[in-house]
């Protein structure tokens, strides 16, 4: 048994100011182990979006990053769903990016009894990892380093889960989040490839629209991006999961969504932050309110093109020991979490009822009311009163952010 579909149409602007998705149903018959997706368009005219929804909800998206995909009983592409085919309606759903001219497209849809079939690739442990720095922490307590905005093969990165948790823990992360676009393919697998390596892979999903995108943290269910945002932040706290706005300023995909209150956490240093003599991302923070607790992504994709893992390093408050997810989402949950350009460099943590600063001799600590003092030594240590505070150097460049 095996059918084969083939749609063409043209897309134009007209189309895209009118909706964003376009939904293309298609029937999967009974017997069905696997169902084929191929797109065809001319890249160089636009860019069109590709994911599946089947006749009991998601299935997979994989947004520009390709052009094809295979969802079977056991295996699927990554960013797609595996499981039970369940017969029915279901629908090619494609996003229209960029439509700025009219964009002929083909859909080829194969429904057949042959079997998905994947293999895993699996990295070699790392050898070396580097050691842990030891920062000042209540007793009990150590800072975990983290990187908490990370892409795989399951959206538009290009490493697989194995060799991204082999890259955090040669980088000496303690945690890394992987925020695949608009998928919870990859949460299954996190655990096992987090633990071959020694690295706590946090389970993430960015909820990505032309209009801004959102970190969703935690073991959460799949978010429906075609939602509102307010309805992003209500699924994801309901499930235990705390949501965070993404680069916010970024120049193509900042924040342009309603909420009805400020998010928990907001993406303050991303790596497009690359000239930290800008206060426009402070500025941001501050004007947002300081009940929003900042964090840090490198929104890593691949190697050699992006930002290394860990520039910028999130520090998370957590008991000694090996960081938990449980750990980590509180952490973030209560704001015991500071910020720094890479994991070697100036930090500054909120230990108790004191600033320290860390490796930040003749840097200047700052704060929201405009106060500004000198820090003297390896290690220097200051009151600490409620409210952000940030260390920057002689020409303003911030180097540490503290909640």
């Amino acid at each position: 048994m095996a059918a084969e579909t083939t749609l063409t149409g043209v897309w134009t602007p007209g189309d895209r100011a009118e909706g964003f998705y376009r939904y293309l149903p298609f029937e999967v018959p009974t017997g069905t182990n696997a169902v084929r997706v191929r797109l065809e368009y001319p890249r160089a005219g636009g860019v069109l979006d590709l994911g599946c929804f089947g006749a009991e909800g998601f299935r997979g998206w994989s947004g520009g990053a390709r052009d094809r995909c295979e969802i079977g009983e056991s295996a699927a592409t990554p960013g797609y769903l595996p499981g039970e085919l369940e017969t029915g309606q279901w629908n090619v759903v494609l996003g229209l990016h960029r439509v700025p001219q009219p964009l002929e497209y083909t859909v080829t849809i194969a429904t057949s009894a042959d079997p998905v079939t994947r293999v895993e690739e699996r990295v070699p442990v790392a050898t070396e990892r580097r050691p842990r720095r030891d920062l000042p922490a209540p007793t009990g307590m150590r800072w975990a380093a983290g990187d908490l905005h990370s892409h795989s093969e399951h959206s538009d990165g290009t490493l697989s889960l194995d060799a991204l948790a082999a890259s955090a823990a040669s980088a000496g992360l303690d945690f890394l989040a992987v925020t695949d676009h608009n998928t919870v393919s990859h949460h299954p697998h996190l655990a096992a490839a987090g633990d071959r390596h020694g690295v706590l892979l946090l389970p993430g999903q960015e909820v990505t629209t032309e209009r801004g995108h959102a970190n969703a943290f935690g073991p959460l269910p799949w978010i429906d991006f075609r939602r509102p945002a307010q309805h992003w932040l209500e699924t994801t706290e309901a499930a235990g999961g705390l949501l965070s706005v993404n680069h916010p300023i970024a120049v193509d995909c900042a924040w342009r969504q309603h909420l009805s209150r400020p998010a928990p956490l907001a993406e303050v240093w991303h790596c497009t932050w690359r000239d930290r003599t800008w206060s426009g991302p402070l500025a941001w923070w501050l004007a947002n309110g300081t009940a929003t607790t900042a964090i840090g992504g490198s929104d890593f994709h691949e190697p050699g093109r992006d930002r290394p893992l860990g520039q910028p390093t999130t520090w998370v408050l957590v008991p000694d020991g090996e960081p938990t997810v449980a750990a980590v989402l509180e952490a973030l949950r209560t704001g015991t979490v500071a910020i720094a350009a890479d994991i070697d460099g100036p930090a500054l943590l909120r230990v108790e009822d004191e600033l320290v600063a860390v490796a930040a001799d003749g840097a200047i600590l700052s704060d929201y009311s405009g106060r500004r003092r000198l820090v003297r030594g390896e290690t220097a240590r200051f009151p600490a009163p409620a409210g952000p505070h940030w260390l920057e150097d002689s020409r303003t460049t911030v180097l540490a952010i503290a909640n």
